[in-house]
């Protein structure tokens, strides 16, 4: 009778053993395949988070090579009323276009900011307990300074490229947003609350005058409307307007309105980037098509915050494969043990008879092999329902909220720029020459599901396993003395 037969005939003569270690491998093989479910979810969580989540990387003016130039005029300059001022050069366009042209940018977008004063209409006023700003009729209230206006103007290639639209902080209620197609018009959008203090609606024009040069005034016209989450500028200073009185344009009017000099030039221009893992190499490449002039700063945050959180749970899972294989070899090498002493007798007929004792050894392999391929079954319909549940706790317990504030200050315009223009006052929330961001950034869920190569791949463990603890139980097997055996 060869091995086979007789593993086949011990394991169905002893069904009470063998259903005990089909219930003891598959509990082992069970947390093992949860494991390796979390382990290859979290890797896709992390392939997908590059695509979801994202990266930008912003082109602006080099602050830091304008202040130092800014300090050594000044060291040179003995007269206190010719003392030089920071000047930071305007981004040209045609720099961001060669930038735009790198293989991992997906799509940019120009940003012009300034400031006009309201004229046909009146702006949303702010009453705090520093100041009480009005409207006070068409022209609306009085600025502040002779080069800011009522009106703040943020000039965009396209409103759904803009961090406020694509984190649903503002959501366009009427009409439509800025697209590409509206470069070189007069089109706007404008905020829900302006809109109903002036009666506007999509279609109607505006007049706005503006605040340098001639002072000439120009009239836009409303394209759409939309609804801003916070209208709240308690912290934005003195200085700043109503987040209400934000217009949305093309960045070729705000340039307009900014001056001829100003053609073709934008106060940054921010590039979505296709692969955030690759986001420092597109920066280095960045940097080798412009001057020192200009700087390129990165924005992977989010991207960094769901891997980080990813390679926590992924690291977790291979810790939980690899204990539970551990901790399930030496509990069947104790099952083998014990069992193998059970069958002292039987072992030392058949050394006595002239088996081979690589034979029994295989024999033995032969039964658990057998009880694995049931446990494996069985791990296989349980196991994706344990690695769910393990899943969603550790995702839990790894999901974070990223609170990121970052100030982009002394853009061109305002007190900054080039000749003091009207250029870069940025009203609202921010205060003046900032612009604030809060987001929050949530893991995904793990999408766990048992394919064909994970299955193969417990097997692999299974078979490991099995012959690990048969491989430690064996040593008793290939001691034994068969008249020793018999005679005891």
């Amino acid at each position: 009778m060869n091995f086979f037969k007789r593993a086949w005939l011990n394991v169905w003569a002893k069904k009470g053993r063998s259903v005990l270690l089909i219930l003891v491998s598959s509990a082992i093989l069970m947390f093992v395949l949860a494991g390796l479910l979390i382990r290859s979810a979290a890797v896709k969580a992390t392939e997908t988070a590059k695509t979801d989540a994202g990266a930008t990387m912003t082109l602006s003016a080099n602050r830091q090579a304008a202040f130092k130039k800014m300090q050594s005029s000044s060291s040179s300059s003995s007269s206190k009323s010719s003392r030089p001022k920071l000047t930071l050069t305007p981004v040209k366009l045609s720099d961001a276009k060669r930038i735009a042209k790198l293989s991992n940018i997906k799509s940019y977008n120009v940003t012009s900011s300034t400031t006009a004063n309201a004229k046909s209409y009146e702006t949303v006023s702010t009453s705090t307990g520093m100041s009480d700003s009005s409207g006070g009729g068409p022209g609306g209230m009085k600025s502040t300074s002779s080069s800011s206006g009522d009106t703040q103007i943020n000039g965009v290639t396209a409103t759904a490229l803009t961090t406020d639209f694509t984190d649903n902080q503002s959501k366009i209620t009427k009409g439509r947003g800025i697209k590409a197609s509206d470069q070189g018009t007069n089109n706007v959008v404008i905020e829900k609350d302006l809109a109903s203090q002036n009666n506007l609606t999509v279609g109607d024009t505006m007049t706005i005058k503006e605040t340098t040069g001639s002072k000439s005034t120009r009239k836009v016209k409303v394209v759409g409307i939309y609804k801003a989450s916070s209208t709240s500028s308690v912290s934005a200073g003195p200085m700043s307007t109503d987040p209400a009185n934000t217009i949305y344009a093309s960045y070729t009017l705000a340039n307009t309105i900014k001056g001829s000099k100003y053609t073709g030039t934008a106060d940054s221009v921010t590039f979505n980037v296709t692969n955030p893992a690759k986001a420092s190499a597109t920066k280095k490449a960045g940097n080798k098509l412009i001057s020192s002039k200009y700087a390129l700063s990165t924005d992977d945050a989010s991207y960094q915050a769901i891997k980080a959180s990813m390679d926590s749970v992924e690291g977790f899972a291979n810790k939980i494969v690899w204990l539970v294989a551990i901790a399930g070899t030496i509990i069947l090498a104790l099952i083998v043990i014990l069992m193998i002493r059970e069958r002292r007798f039987e072992i030392g007929v058949l050394l006595s008879l002239g088996e081979a004792r690589w034979k029994i050894v295989a024999q033995f392999f032969t039964e658990m092999l057998m009880v694995i391929v049931v446990a494996l079954a069985i791990a296989g319909v349980g196991g994706q329902f344990v690695g769910n549940q393990l899943g969603s706790q550790l995702v839990s317990q790894s999901t974070t909220t990223q609170t990121s504030s970052s100030r982009t200050s002394g853009q061109p315009g305002g007190s900054g720029q080039p000749g003091g223009g009207s250029g870069g006052m940025r009203g609202g929330a921010g205060g003046p020459g900032s612009t604030t961001n809060s987001t929050k950034t949530k893991n995904p869920d793990l999408e766990i599901t048992v394919s064909a190569v994970d299955l193969a791949e417990l097997g692999g463990f299974g078979l490991a396993i099995t012959f690990l603890s048969i491989m430690i139980a064996s040593g008793g097997i290939l001691r034994l003395e068969p008249k020793k055996v018999l005679i005891s």
